[in-house]
């Protein structure tokens, strides 16, 4: 079962966090990028192969795997030979393929472009972006019970603000940030068959599409689209704000997605 990412996107909402520096997915939070926690809370549910999509600075992701091993594990050098011999394994027992998907590339692309490394069996795709406190093993088994082509996850978005009931133009009822709603939104978490890639993302002109897009959006219309509910834990980074809230929450005992 392969895991998609999709972390080709510029993220100029972060502003100073990224400071044009580094792609979206490689922001830090408690000493790791997020992708990487993304990463790691697929990987400890039993979902260890990955498709990185990359783009905007796409070389600092690469370099990331690449030196991860040397990085993360104590070595001894020869300076005479230039031998090197690890003294400590990795920790991470994951396979990591990384896909350039171009720099100006819509979502909807970057899936058609990396589809080559996908094999016919349903494959997960995310964000580079969000954690949840998702069981992904759920979310696999709603996707397969129902045999449509793609599931996607609704979330309750996070109550910042208050929610109005309206009746015409009165309000019936005011709530200030409501810890409950029946209002959901895509979450980023989905499922999707191989069959989804061709026939909704495969197209000539898949590099200027979002996924949000024509893809999901035709997929509804043609009855193929499904959400699984999740109310537990959620959180994107889209801002400053958010990125210090998962900072913060990274360094708890226990974190809120795991």
């Amino acid at each position: 079962m392969k895991v998609m990412l999709l972390c080709g996107g510029q993220g100029t909402r972060l502003g100073e966090v990224t400071e044009g520096r580094i792609p979206k997915p490689m922001v830090i939070i408690n000493g790791k990028p997020i992708l990487w926690h993304i990463m790691d809370s697929y990987a400890r549910q039993g979902f260890r192969d990955f498709i990185i999509c990359a783009g905007h600075l796409g070389e600092k992701i690469k370099e990331y795997f690449f030196n991860y091993r040397m990085l993360s594990s104590d070595f001894r050098l020869s300076l005479a030979s230039g031998d090197v011999e690890l003294l400590a394994p990795c920790g991470e027992d994951w396979t990591v393929t990384i896909a350039d998907t171009g720099t100006e590339t819509m979502t909807a692309g970057r899936i058609a472009r990396a589809a080559k490394y996908l094999d016919d069996q349903p494959f997960f795709l995310t964000y580079g972006d969000g954690l949840a406190s998702l069981d992904f093993n759920r979310l696999l088994a709603f996707h397969r019970q129902h045999g449509r082509q793609a599931t996607i996850t609704g979330v309750a978005p996070p109550g910042r603000f208050g929610e109005l009931s309206l009746e015409g133009s009165r309000v019936a009822e005011m709530k200030e940030k409501p810890g409950q709603t029946e209002r959901y939104i895509n979450g980023g978490f989905m499922v999707l068959n191989r069959e989804f890639v061709e026939r909704y993302c495969a197209r000539s002109d898949a590099d200027q599409i979002m996924l949000e897009r024509y893809p999901l959006e035709q997929a509804a219309r043609d009855g193929e689209l499904m959400m699984y509910r999740h109310d537990g834990f959620w959180q994107c980074m889209d801002t400053p704000r958010d990125w210090e809230l998962l900072d913060r929450l990274a360094r708890q005992p226990r974190v809120p997605w795991a």
